[in-house]
């Protein structure tokens, strides 16, 4: 089948070192009313760089994420726009009664970047962010982001700092793989993108995580099956017509996620389907259990992340659709 993918992948991914590091400086150039918070991680979280420009408008207040997120909802309600960082853990697992009471309950405009996304920590479970999206999804009000690659971090940045509430985004740091073409992929909060079209089964992936998906998708076609590939930036608010559109399509479907099965994507593709549209579904992800120290590359294989995990899943989908065990 030939990829139609609307000319939006790149034919061959590249490497960006660095693309949250940019853009957050280049939205301190644009936006005067941006101001940054650290927990003493300055490098580690990328904020250097427009520390070293806006040394007026960045606050370190050390290791205390409670304490940084109650400041940056004060800055908030003086009208600034906050962007506060840590590692995706220690914003979600460490402060979240101040998330909650301070931020989601008052729908502050404070804007939370959470570092190292699920397995690509090498540091073991205190420092993998595996549940992260089903804290944050279950929050009132709270907008949940899970980018791709470097070109939808340039361009989430200052749509994140352009939404009028909270907002909770996964972050990639450093060397950053670069999939889609940046003259013409457009983010947009709440849509998901169609990147392959098909109707045998349905893939559905957020995060670093849809570079899987993408290579399960192209070998499926080598096979003879069609597969229709949708890209879930946003986990809320939901594209949930992009998600029946394909369910009605394929009869089947397989959700990818860096993270939990559990409260993520997996769960938020669940829901719309048993409320609006039953068909079988198959979701890769973490099965209840903690990780392992480890690479990312070695942490995706052992956990069931692969390429090779989809290409399974989506033919189990693909056989309960056809009534088979």
């Amino acid at each position: 089948m030939p990829d139609r993918n609307h000319g939006l992948l790149l034919p061959e991914p590249g490497l960006v070192f660095g693309p949250y590091r940019d853009a957050l400086a280049a939205l301190g150039e644009a936006r005067p009313d941006v101001v940054v918070l650290g927990a003493d991680l300055g490098n580690s979280t990328e904020v250097d760089l427009f520390r070293d420009r806006f040394p007026d408008r960045f606050f370190n207040v050390g290791s205390a994420e409670q304490n940084e997120v109650d400041v940056a909802v004060g800055l908030a309600f003086e009208g600034e726009v906050p962007f506060v960082h840590s590692f995706g853990v220690f914003l979600t697992r460490r402060a979240y009664e101040q998330v909650c009471v301070q931020v989601a309950m008052h729908r502050a405009n404070v804007k939370l970047i959470g570092m190292i996304p699920g397995l690509t920590s090498r540091l073991g479970p205190t420092h993998q962010a595996i549940e992260d999206l089903s804290l944050m999804r279950a929050l009132p009000g709270m907008c949940v982001l899970d980018p791709a690659d470097a070109t939808e971090i340039t361009q989430a940045v200052p749509a994140i700092a352009a939404w009028d509430g909270p907002v909770y985004a996964r972050m990639m740091r450093r060397e950053v793989r670069t999939l889609f073409d940046a003259a013409t992929y457009r983010f947009e909060i709440g849509r998901a993108v169609s990147l392959r079209e098909g109707e045998d089964v349905a893939i559905l992936a957020c995060g670093i995580v849809l570079e899987a998906a993408i290579e399960a998708a192209t070998g499926l076609a080598g096979s003879g099956v069609e597969a229709t590939l949708l890209h879930v930036p946003t986990l809320k608010p939901l594209d949930v017509d992009a998600i029946l559109h394909a369910a009605r399509r394929c009869g089947a479907m397989v959700t990818v996620e860096n993270h939990l099965v559990t409260g993520g994507l997996g769960s938020a593709v669940a829901e719309v389907l048993a409320e609006h549209h039953p068909c079988p579904l198959e979701r890769v992800g973490l099965r209840d259990t903690f990780a392992a120290p480890g690479s990312p590359g070695y942490l995706f294989k052992r956990y069931g992340l692969t390429a090779a995990h989809v290409v399974e899943a989506a033919r189990r989908a693909m056989a309960r659709k056809k009534g088979r065990p």
